[in-house]
């Protein structure tokens, strides 16, 4: 059965929001899609905050001929405070601050920021030396990111 693309962007609100929870952060979503999908509440920390969740189905070839990837794409006036990304094969979920997701994004399109990883791990690395691979934003896992950022 395919999914469509409300459902792949509930799932990912969904996974997230579980994903959150199983850290001890509690979250709700937001009634209308305004740039922000969850608030989230850190007891820890004593502090609420936004995320924009953008999620992936499946891994696409690059350019549709090329290494298999997974990509996300966020308005660059994004009015979140983190951009969380969601990857439902592999159920995996990154956090970013929205700075940091700016920093590491590739593409900058007018008015948008795009961001991929590489899944196969043949890629060769990028040119510029920036990372691309899935398997260069260990950081950014949700379970590292939460401590790292003091959430």
């Amino acid at each position: 059965m395919k999914l469509t693309t409300a459902q792949i962007g509930k799932c990912g609100e969904l996974f997230c929001q579980f994903s959150l929870l199983k850290l001890g952060i509690e979250s709700a979503p937001m009634t209308t899609d305004s740039g922000i999908d969850l608030i989230a509440y850190s007891k820890g920390e004593k502090k609420a905050f936004t995320i924009q969740v953008k999620t992936c189905h499946q891994p696409k070839p690059a350019g549709g001929r090329g290494r298999m990837e997974i990509n996300w794409g966020i308005p660059a006036d994004c009015p979140a405070n983190y951009v969380a990304l969601v990857d439902i094969q592999t159920s995996r979920v990154w956090l970013f601050t929205i700075l940091e997701f700016a920093e590491v994004a590739q593409k900058k399109p007018l008015g948008r920021i795009c961001f991929y990883m590489k899944t196969d791990k043949s890629a060769p690395p990028r040119k510029d030396g920036k990372p691309h691979h899935d398997y260069d934003f260990q950081k950014f896992l949700l379970e590292n990111a939460v401590p790292r950022l003091g959430l």
